[in-house]
């Protein structure tokens, strides 16, 4: 049995629809939320260039919604020292109710997902996990 990309997918949709009482609330689209979030969750991704690439929003998308977070004061820019090319995103103190908001989201859906997993298989999803996440390293490493 596969752990098919249909399961990823519906994943990502049961988030979104968690979400999305709480855009509505914040009069913020999902796309700015998740950059939001993702700069809260991950602070050691700081870039727009981080955005694409780990949290997987298209460019344009991402150029968009970071003008209008900054443009509204929930984030703001800053250089990065040592590499002028780059611009760091921080996350302002107007942003930190929406973040609050975001967590508690966030944990109830994270409650919900796992809802009827006894402690047992919990513990042997995470072993596989590990085990298939040192897997992809050794594949990595393999197809350089």
């Amino acid at each position: 049995m596969y752990f098919t990309l249909d399961k990823s997918r519906k994943g990502l949709l049961a988030y979104k629809k968690c979400c999305k009482p709480l855009c509505k609330k914040m009069k913020m689209p999902q796309t700015a939320f998740d950059i939001l979030m993702f700069l809260a969750n991950n602070p050691q991704y700081t870039t727009a260039r981080d955005i694409v690439e780990i949290r997987g929003i298209k460019a344009n998308l991402v150029s968009v919604n970071v003008e209008k977070l900054v443009r509204e004061g929930y984030l703001e820019r800053q250089s990065v020292e040592g590499d002028r090319r780059k611009t760091k995103l921080v996350c302002t103190p107007k942003a930190q109710p929406i973040i609050e908001l975001g967590h508690q989201t966030q944990k109830e859906f994270y409650e919900a997902l796992i809802a009827g997993v006894d402690a047992d298989k919990w513990k042997v999803f995470h072993e596989v996990m590990g085990i298939i996440s040192q897997n992809m390293d050794a594949i990595m490493k393999e197809c350089e």
